[in-house]
């Protein structure tokens, strides 16, 4: 009697655990590089951790993928070995052709990418964008930079020249200025998302040139910060919290919330929504105000003056009452870029297609 009652409670057990397992939503998320790069990818890994603490949902991670035919090879065995059903290839590269040849063939499964801007008239129907308004977090950077440097000089090391760099760096030209009328960025352009040895001398070249704050749009900013600290000038980092690789120099900086927009997307297709429905926008963007992006903490050398005015603009962002692009506005090049009494609002599309830069940023666009 009690081997039949241990039998049957196994096998109740059993069959919770296969119908547990069979209700489960496999999720893949591929990076460029490693996960604990201190920047882009530990960020995207770091919503991938969020999410898996949902109960019904397993995912899968492959790092270091390259923005080559390894990332279809990549998609496809996560679709076909593990049974995802969503897909989130993280890297600007992946996107065209490789994310929209997978797509192709395998129309039930839906691809996220961050970054790029998908079109209806040429693109599958499963296949959707989203980006975070970081500009919003770097503006606010900016302000702290603004008000942080003694030579006016600040320096931007960016890997290329696409629009969200682009608009990442006339934020934090604009954000300084607002503080600090007379402050310059000065851009260098690395030529990829991750070349060390270039970020190192970029970062080393800015600062004999006596720029005194650096910032930078790569995919890991560890070099350029631990280069700022060695060299005693002052940084603010971007998609992670840099401060223990700068204790005296980390100003704040621009970080990704991206446990917030996974959960959201999971959770949508967990209901039975799709992209190809339209029950899933094809195009998802948010700042602030979402929780899509934050704000560092400050550091140790931010004055409260600092603190007072990137948080006055940090309420604005939120609230709306603050736009970071309004006229009158011209590019380094002397062309109007708005007039006054003009403005670009954060959803504008014109802003996702940024191809230049704003006045007192030295540098040019062609990286």
């Amino acid at each position: 009697m009690k081997h039949t009652r241990s039998l049957l409670l196994f096998a109740t057990a059993l069959s919770t655990a296969v119908a547990a397992f069979a209700a489960e939503m496999s999720v893949g998320f591929i990076y460029v590089g490693p996960k604990d790069d201190y920047g882009y990818n530990q960020s995207q890994s770091e919503g991938c951790a969020g999410i898996q603490k949902l109960p019904w949902l397993k995912a899968t991670e492959e790092a270091s993928v390259p923005e080559t035919t390894a990332a279809q090879e990549t998609m496809r065995n996560m679709i076909e070995l593990e049974g995802a059903s969503l897909i989130f290839p993280t890297s600007f590269g992946y996107f065209d052709p490789h994310i929209l040849k997978v797509a192709k063939q395998y129309p039930k499964v839906q691809f996220l990418h961050c970054g790029g801007l998908y079109d209806a008239t040429k693109h599958p129907a499963n296949v959707g964008s989203y980006f975070g308004y970081i500009d919003e977090a770097v503006y606010v950077a900016g302000i702290v930079a603004g008000h942080t440097t003694k030579s006016g000089k600040l320096g931007f090391i960016a890997a290329k020249p696409i629009p969200q760099v682009l608009r990442n760096i006339n934020a934090y030209l604009l954000g300084a200025r607002s503080v600090n009328p007379a402050a310059t960025v000065q851009v260098v352009f690395t030529g990829d998302w991750s070349v060390p040895v270039k970020e190192a001398e970029s970062a080393t070249s800015l600062i004999n040139q006596g720029v005194d704050v650096l910032t930078c749009h790569v995919d890991s900013p560890k070099v350029i910060i631990e280069t700022a600290e060695r060299r005693g000038v002052y940084v603010t980092g971007y998609h992670v919290n840099g401060a223990k690789l700068a204790p005296k120099g980390y100003l704040t900086g621009a970080e990704w919330n991206w446990t917030k927009v996974y959960t959201d997307y999971a959770e949508a297709v967990k209901a039975g929504k799709t992209l190809a429905a339209g029950t899933i926008p094809h195009l998802v963007r948010g700042g602030l105000k979402e929780g899509f992006v934050s704000i560092s903490p400050y550091g140790p050398a931010v004055s409260a003056a600092a603190k007072k005015d990137a948080e006055a603009a940090k309420a604005g962002l939120i609230e709306g009452s603050l736009v970071i692009f309004k006229g009158p506005l011209k590019d380094n090049t002397g062309k109007e870029i708005l007039p006054a009494g003009k403005a670009y609002l954060q959803q504008d599309l014109a802003l996702e297609s940024m191809g230049w830069l704003v006045d007192g940023v030295i540098g040019g666009t062609k990286g």
